[in-house]
């Protein structure tokens, strides 16, 4: 009966100690949850009405209240009489290791948040970047997706994509096309830019505007190279680089505008 009446008389000695700092502890920890999910919800909006990527938004929404949730337990544990200041140093340490150890995977995060917060290209676009070309298929946190003219995937890393040149061929809407056609020294050069012109104008997928042009280039070599730039939509840039040339070509067959004949001299001794 005596160890009975001991051990209650400690357990109420040590709620009497204790027990304002369990409760306040528990407190502060009720109410630094709800102000977390405040400054999430917070963070989210700001995110959403600045137009950042939605993938992006949550990460970012869920690492801000992860780092929240961790400072919380840490202040929770030290109004417990706990001592953070090792914990602390551990999760410093760590994070340091894991830092070092994953510098390249790092480099690509911060890339893609610098692609998803300032938008150099989007989904759809047509873009150039570390020696590739195609179509953005994702852009992701660590990498980025093109989609080449050869349906071939490529995979790009986004800190070389950030830190790199990159040619966004669907910004402008356009595109220009440029082609070099030649004909006999001996044409008619006016009449074969107006009849190139007459193909462009009527061409499917040659825009009106920024209007088409074609200029001489170049004389010699025993031909008149002829410069026909007209400008296309990025999706059909392909569909008017080939069918300009096989209609131009046929257009100069049916107005009889002769195309350049090889030669070669030979010098006999």
């Amino acid at each position: 009966m005596e160890e009975v009446t001991t051990y209650t008389t400690k357990f109420m000695d040590w709620v009497y100690v204790f027990g304002p700092k369990l409760l306040g502890a528990f407190a502060v920890f009720i109410i630094g949850l709800y102000v977390v999910n405040f400054i999430s919800k917070l963070v989210s909006k700001a995110l959403n009405k600045r137009g950042i990527e939605v993938s992006l938004q949550s990460f970012l929404g869920s690492l801000v209240s992860g780092g929240l949730k961790v400072l919380l337990l840490i202040s929770v544990a030290g109004m417990l009489g706990i001592q953070t200041t090792s914990f602390v140093a551990v999760v410093g340490a760590l994070g340091l290791a894991v830092g070092l150890a994953l510098q390249g995977s790092l480099a690509n995060f911060a890339g893609g948040v610098l692609i998803l917060v300032f938008k150099p290209f989007k989904i759809g676009d047509l873009i150039e970047s570390n020696g590739q070309t195609g179509v953005v298929n994702e852009i992701q946190i660590f990498n980025t997706i093109l989609l080449t003219a050869e349906n071939k995937t490529v995979i790009l890393a986004n800190g070389a994509v950030s830190n790199g040149t990159i040619v966004n061929y669907s910004r402008h809407g356009n595109l220009r096309v440029d082609i070099t056609m030649a004909v006999a020294p001996d044409s008619d050069v006016v009449k074969a830019k107006n009849v190139a012109l007459e193909v462009l104008k009527a061409n499917e997928f040659v825009l009106e505007e920024p209007a088409p042009s074609v200029n001489v280039l170049k004389v010699g070599d025993g031909m008149v190279t002829l410069a026909i730039r007209p400008y296309s939509s990025p999706a059909h840039y392909w569909d008017a680089f080939f069918s300009v040339q096989e209609e131009i070509r046929s257009a100069f067959d049916k107005n009889s505008i002769s195309g350049p004949t090889p030669t070669r001299v030979i010098i006999s001794k």
